[in-house]
């Protein structure tokens, strides 16, 4: 496979940054707490150190160099993304350019594939089964591209259908168990008959949007998955007959379905669920947290994620956030991959959600967390993470195909355009981002 970087925005940019990129290389002695005898590893995160989340990286470091004291010394270097996204993944461009890289990084999960086909990370050192058992499926999956795992997660991530139990007490509408999730035709029955309910309350059965960037493939992906459909090959090389085949088209058509019924409004109502007017909506695990703490008033509950008619029980739930991986640069694979697993264990993962409210990623972590135990709401986020998380798409282009994914949305949910054309006319857009890692 031919390897192409395909982050750059232009060789200006890059150039930019060279000056600054290369690679670290203190001696015993130079840093705090770095004795002779210990092999230096050096960690870029993508957040701001006084945050929450920074953090938590910060003192996952600490105790690692407690831990492997006289062996392995790790030494963070916070270098955090500004507001498009750019600032952590312009140093990584430019120090694969420069031969700067550290000997471990954070990536974000869906990008895990891209790395990989880029040559900017590698292959973690071998895990045992004990190990790899320790993480969530999810995680593993996450993690792994070509048969090979690069990176393991510290935290997972979830998207709910939330809905307002004082409102479907009120409808007469009882929540089915996890296992046996409302099919769309289903939903869409319930959504009709909560029409009149809701406009005497000036709202919508449902509470969604479509929204610009990761969001859309993120909360909407499960659809096509629940069909039993993919958006991208099993090798992440081919989209033709995935991205445009028969369960991605059902899906955005009972997207169109829930627009043109009005059982959504076109244009986003700011804190529609949240003051009331809606049963349901889709949202991030945070939600849960928003209601406890600013909306105490709603009854607020977690509806298993809506399936195809089609679903025969296969994983499909969101999921998905930041991991650790090894450097293409490192010449020490062994420390590198120590670290990594001692950056997204257990201990690490308790950190992440005590700090920063990131759901962690091992079953020993969930295991300790009192609120995944006692919540009802957390707790289904958690079981849906567990028994049916699906990674999105694991592809070299993947930002292509997230991009691609939400525009089909907008053109054809919302935009009324014919779906078949609209997807076909993406998979075109893709194909010419992929010709370049076409096996020769």
């Amino acid at each position: 496979m031919r390897k192409k970087l395909v982050f750059l925005a232009g060789a200006a940019l890059a150039a930019a940054f060279l000056g600054g990129c290369q690679k670290r290389d203190p001696s015993p002695g130079d840093i705090a707490g770095y004795d002779a005898g210990e092999q230096y590893l050096s960690i870029w995160v993508h957040s701001i150190e006084d945050t929450e989340e920074g953090q938590a990286y910060r003192e996952s470091v600490e105790t690692f160099n407690e831990a492997y004291n006289g062996r392995y010394f790790a030494d963070i270097e916070f270098v955090p993304r500004n507001d498009s996204g750019g600032g952590y993944s312009d140093k990584i461009n430019a120090s694969v350019m420069a031969g700067g890289l550290p000997d471990v990084l954070t990536v974000d999960g869906p990008n895990v594939a891209a790395y990989a086909a880029n040559n900017i990370i590698q292959p973690l050192a071998e895990l045992t089964e004990e190990e790899r058992g320790e993480y969530l499926p999810s995680i593993i999956e996450q993690g792994t591209y070509d048969g090979k795992l690069y990176a393991l997660g510290v935290m997972e991530s979830s998207v709910g259908l939330y809905y307002n139990k004082d409102i479907l007490e009120e409808a007469g509408i009882t929540v089915p168990d996890a296992d046996h999730p409302w099919t769309w035709t289903e939903f869409l029955d319930i959504l009709e008959g909560l029409k009149p309910l809701m406009e005497e309350k000036d709202g919508y059965p449902l509470d969604m949007t479509f929204p610009v960037g990761e969001s859309s493939i993120y909360y909407y992906a499960p659809f096509v998955w629940s069909g039993g459909g993919e958006l991208v090959s099993g090798d992440g090389l081919s989209v033709d007959g995935y991205f445009n085949a028969d369960a991605t088209a059902k899906a955005m058509e009972f997207f169109r379905t829930v627009v043109e019924r009005e059982y959504m409004s076109e244009a986003p109502i700011d804190k529609l669920f949240e003051s009331g007017r809606a049963a349901f909506k889709f949202d991030g695990a945070w939600e849960v947290n928003t209601i406890y703490t600013s909306y105490p008033d709603i009854r607020l509950g977690v509806a298993p994620y809506v399936v195809s008619d089609s679903w025969e029980g296969g994983t499909y739930t969101p999921t998905g956030s930041w991991a650790f991986a090894a450097s293409a640069d490192t010449e020490n694979i062994e420390g590198a991959t120590e670290l990594v697993k001692w950056m997204s264990g257990t201990e690490s993962g308790i950190r992440i959600w005590e700090l920063a409210k990131s759901f962690p990623s091992t079953y020993e972590a969930f295991a300790n967390i009192e609120v995944f135990q006692s919540d009802e709401n957390y707790s289904a986020l958690y079981g849906q993470l567990e028994r049916y998380g699906h990674p999105r798409p694991k592809t070299p282009v993947y930002p292509q195909v997230s991009t691609s994914f939400q525009e089909v949305l907008e053109s054809a949910a919302l935009g009324g355009k014919d779906v078949q054309a609209e997807l076909d006319k993406a998979v075109e857009r893709i194909d010419s981002k992929l010709e370049r890692y076409v096996r020769e």
